[in-house]
């Protein structure tokens, strides 16, 4: 049987989809978070291996001697240990070491250290300004041309200053960072973070210049050194986009290797990064080029891998809004025991003893964390509250 031909004008309904504005939001925020953590990584990872930065064209650098600063806290026996971790090095350039130590107990850490002279030199900090303060006057004790920072809880390998050095002989490079190695023990989700980080800074070298260097393991010109201002949150990110302004390149090598001898907990890693992203409200503060597109030659980098970050939790908190309110229109009257079941999940992880919940509580209470940091962080940013040492 033929069917019925249509009335004339009759047209097929079209499907609509009523889009609330709550949908349209959360559509927003989930692709600018796949944006900020995937696209762009992807993005700098193919334009490093398409070599989109043309060659260095600038003649070798004869380095002529290197001098390590330490600008230190820390207890003198873990300081000697360090310095002769540092001593212990396949260098065939002349090596000093400065030590910089915190005005508080000074003279008792010089005392303890007296067994490193003439290896060590040991000098006071200036009067106030944090770590800054400590950086400022080891580079003012020191005499070498390459400039090697790093802190005290971390170890070389024999190998790892002269690779530092290795990409210095470039003479576009003002700036280099190595690669932090953290220990078996260290939480999943801070683990995956580093090396996730390490990848992405290692991508932005090799289109132009990575944002940030690890303090822990970077090496730098003197004669492109400025003291630090006083108070100064993220010397590992002002330092190098002072050098990026100023017209040189900040790379990355994989081959010099900081070995981390502590195993950081979920809540130093809150405080660290409390610190830091508040630092970058910091850096915009006291270096407002890095805003700049037309003086800055990283600003794309700088936009998406510190500046877009921060607004994560925001993004995120409209994404789970948005589960919560879709889980109601799907699951209509069922969804209190849905409510009710998580409950109980989230009750059982918080207080079984088995190593699989204490694993997934380990990996909660960094997640938790690390979304609340950006946040405190920029509580305090908008603020101008720079004295964060305490998370």
């Amino acid at each position: 049987m033929r069917a019925c031909p249509k009335p004339p004008g009759c047209r097929t309904p079209v499907p609509r989809f009523d889009m609330s504005m709550l949908d349209i939001l959360a559509l927003g925020a989930f692709a600018s978070t796949m944006v900020v953590w995937v696209a762009y990584p992807a993005v700098m990872v193919l334009g490093s291996r398409l070599r989109i930065r043309p060659p260095s064209t600038s003649p070798a650098v004869r380095l002529r001697s290197v001098a390590v600063v330490i600008a230190s806290r820390d207890p003198a026996e873990a300081i000697a240990a360090r310095v002769d971790n540092c001593l212990d090095t396949a260098l065939a350039l002349p090596l000093e070491i400065i030590v910089a130590i915190d005005r508080e107990g000074f003279e008792v850490k010089r005392a303890a250290l007296e067994r490193l002279a003439p290896r060590a030199h040991v000098v006071a900090a200036d009067a106030e300004g944090g770590k800054a303060a400590g950086l400022n006057a080891g580079v003012r004790a020191s005499t070498g041309d390459v400039l090697v920072f790093t802190d005290t809880y971390q170890r070389f390998d024999r190998s790892t200053i002269p690779a530092l050095l290795a990409m210095l002989a470039d003479a576009s490079v003002g700036a280099v960072s190595g690669a932090l190695v953290l220990p078996p023990q260290t939480p999943p989700l801070a683990r995956a973070y580093w090396t996730y980080e390490r990848r992405l800074r290692q991508a932005e070298a090799g289109v132009h210049s990575t944002v940030g260097v690890t303090g822990a393991v970077c090496a730098m010109r003197r004669s492109l050194w400025q003291p630090l201002p006083a108070g100064l949150l993220l010397d590992d990110v002002y330092i190098p986009m002072r050098i990026v302004l100023g017209g040189s390149r900040v790379a990355f090598t994989p081959a010099a290797f900081a070995f981390e001898t502590r195993t950081p907990e979920p809540a130093q890693e809150y405080r660290r990064k409390v610190r830091t992203l508040t630092g970058v409200f910091q850096l915009c503060a006291w270096l407002p080029a890095v805003l700049l597109p037309w003086r800055n030659p990283i600003w794309f980098q700088f936009l998406f891998h510190k500046l877009l970050r921060l607004v994560t939790p925001y993004w995120l908190l409209v994404v789970g809004l948005w589960m919560v309110v879709a889980a109601g229109r799907i699951l209509g009257p069922w969804v209190l025991v849905a409510i009710v079941a998580l409950a109980v999940s989230a009750g059982w992880l918080w207080r079984t003893r088995s190593a699989l919940g204490a694993r997934l509580r380990t990996i909660a209470s960094e997640a938790v964390l690390m979304q609340i940091a950006p946040v405190k962080a920029g509580w305090y940013g908008l603020r101008g509250r720079w004295r964060v040492w305490d998370g």
